[in-house]
């Protein structure tokens, strides 16, 4: 169970706010495409510090929710709402992973988790994967890459707003092709969060 849901953390940080996503312009023949993943980068790269509601639905259709923190550089909060008992967070230099229910307790360097590419002072997506399509819609469009790497199979999909722009939630398809969807709540911007919010002690 826990084995799972920390493969799942790392699916989930990588393809919400941090994914690893490398955008060259030779992976995509049309010249607006390129303009709209330079649009999302610049994006992903002005959120500093914002709060959030998610809704997550896992491959067998378990749906849970919960909130998240993000204050870049390096902190950032994700918490499950009941009856999950799973919190994350981040201070900057360590990673925790901790569930009430399970009564575990886990530590990661920061440095060596996907977090660490999102929660940097600049984001950097010009490395580990490949942007292989961008589509357009009514109200936004979506960039779907996978990982150059091989360190995650499966692909992953950013959706985006426009007008504002807002970054709505995200698809992941593993290796075996199971899907699992995130949908975001509007995003509101926060002056100051309390330190206390991206720390936690077993």
């Amino acid at each position: 169970m826990i084995a799972s849901m920390t493969r799942r953390l790392a699916l989930f940080a990588m393809a919400a706010f941090l994914p690893p996503l490398a955008f060259p312009a030779s992976a995509l023949a049309d010249p607006q495409d390129d303009a709209l993943v330079a649009k999302a980068v610049a994006y992903l790269d002005g959120l500093l510090a914002a709060k959030g509601t998610f809704r997550q639905t896992d491959p067998k259709g378990v749906t849970v929710t919960g909130t998240f923190y993000l204050a870049r550089p390096g902190r950032a909060r994700f918490q499950y709402d009941p009856p999950s008992g799973l919190l994350i967070t981040s201070d900057g230099k360590t990673v925790v992973m901790s569930d009430s229910y399970l009564k575990t307790f886990q530590k990661f360097p920061l440095s060596s988790t996907p977090l660490a590419l999102f929660l940097a002072d600049h984001i950097r997506l010009d490395k580990g994967a490949k942007v292989t399509r961008v589509e357009q819609n009514a109200s936004g469009f979506s960039i779907t890459a996978r990982d150059s790497h091989g360190l995650s199979q499966g692909q992953v999909t950013l959706y985006f707003a426009d007008g504002p722009m807002r970054l709505t939630g995200w698809a992941l398809i593993d290796a075996q092709g199971r899907a699992t969807q995130v949908a975001l709540g509007p995003l509101s911007p926060m002056m100051q969060a309390d330190p206390g919010l991206f720390t936690q002690t077993q």
